[in-house]
C-alpha cells in the first residue's frame, strides 16, 4: 500500500469513528455543530424551500445567518453547551461553495480547533475549482448532493444553475452540474478527503436510477452513500413522500457498489449537538434575528 492511500484510509476511519453523519457508530455518541454561513445557491432544485424559522427540522432552514468571523466563538460556545462535538459543518442553508464565507469561517475555527473535523454539505457545481483550498482550510470530510448523473433526469430536478455568471437551464444545466460534481469528487477525494453523497431520493424521477449513480460516484471516489427521503415542498408540494418499501429498495440498489449511511436526521443548518438527542441550537444562537436570502 502506498503512503498516500495508507494516509487517506487512516482518514477515513477517523471520520467513521468521529463523524455522527458518516459512521453508524459515531451517531448516537459524538456530536456535531453546522454553522449557518452561507445564505445563497447557486442551483435550484425543485424541491428546496430555504427558509428562516425557528421551527421546521429540515435542511435549508435555519433562524440566522452567521458572519465568518463569529464562527470561532460560536464552536467555543457549542463546545461548553455539549463536549462530545467532535465535527463543525457547514450545511448552508444556501450552497456552501457558491460564496467564501464557509472558507473563511473554516479556516479562523481550523486555527483554534485543529482537532475538530471540519465538514462541508455541498452541491458540488463549484466543488472543482475550490477543492484545494477547502483542503487547505482543514476540511476532511465533503458531503455532495447528486440526485441523478443522467442529464435527462437531473433536468426534472434542478431547474436552472448559476455558473460562471450565466443562468443556464435544461440539459445544458445538467451536464454542467453533473460533470462538476464528479469531478469535484475525483478532486477532493484524491486528496485526502472522505465523500459522502447524498441523494434525495424522488420515487417518480430518480427511483430507478440509484444503482447508477451510486456506481459512478463510487468510481469518482465517494465512499459512503446516504439516500433523503424526499420532502414534499417547492414544486414538489404535491408529489408524495416515499415510502418505507421505496427507501429500502434504493438502500438495497446503491449498497450493490457502496456502504450506505441509514441514520440521516434531516439536521436543520443551525443544528447542534448528538443527532437523535435534544438539538442545542436555541442555547447556542441567542436572538435569532430573522434576515432576507439571496436566491441567486
Amino acid at each position: 500500500m502506498s503512503l498516500g492511500k495508507e494516509i487517506k484510509n487512516i482518514q477515513d476511519i477517523k471520520v467513521s469513528q468521529l463523524h455522527p453523519c458518516f459512521g453508524a457508530a459515531a451517531h448516537n455518541k459524538y456530536g456535531r455543530l453546522h454553522l449557518p454561513v452561507s445564505p445563497s445557491c447557486n442551483i435550484q432544485c425543485r424541491f428546496c424551500s430555504r427558509t428562516l424559522n425557528k421551527t421546521e427540522e429540515r435542511p435549508g432552514v435555519t433562524g440566522k445567518i452567521l458572519k465568518p468571523e463569529e464562527a470561532p466563538k460560536i464552536v467555543n460556545k457549542a463546545l461548553e453547551l455539549c463536549p462530545d462535538i467532535t465535527v463543525v459543518g457547514i450545511a448552508g442553508p444556501g450552497d456552501t461553495l457558491a460564496t467564501d464565507n464557509a472558507l473563511k469561517a473554516f479556516k479562523l475555527v481550523n486555527e483554534e480547533h485543529p482537532e475538530l473535523i471540519k465538514c462541508i454539505s455541498t452541491n458540488g457545481l463549484l466543488l472543482p475549482q475550490k477543492a484545494q483550498a477547502l483542503y487547505d482550510a482543514g476540511v476532511r470530510s465533503v458531503t455532495v448532493t447528486v440526485n441523478a448523473v443522467d442529464p435527462a433526469i437531473l433536468d426534472k430536478i434542478v431547474s436552472r444553475i448559476s455558473y460562471n455568471g450565466v443562468k443556464l437551464t435544461g440539459i445544458t444545466a445538467a451536464e454542467i452540474l453533473i460533470g462538476s460534481q464528479l469531478e469535484g469528487i475525483e478532486k477532493i477525494s484524491a486528496l485526502g478527503a472522505t465523500v459522502k453523497v447524498n441523494t434525495v431520493l424522488i420515487p417518480e424521477i430518480n427511483g430507478e436510477h440509484i444503482s447508477e449513480i451510486s456506481k459512478t460516484v463510487k468510481a469518482a471516489g465517494a465512499k459512503i452513500y446516504n439516500i433523503i427521503p424526499l420532502i414534499p415542498q417547492g414544486e414538489f408540494k404535491d408529489f408524495k413522500t416515499p415510502s418505507c418499501d421505496d427507501l429500502a429498495k434504493a438502500r438495497k440498489a446503491a449498497s450493490d457498489f457502496m456502504e450506505v449511511f441509514y441514520h440521516c436526521k434531516h439536521c436543520r443548518a443551525d443544528a447542534c449537538g448528538i443527532p437523535g438527542k435534544a438539538d442545542l441550537s436555541s442555547k447556542l444562537y441567542d436572538n435569532r434575528q430573522m434576515e432576507t436570502f439571496s436566491h441567486g
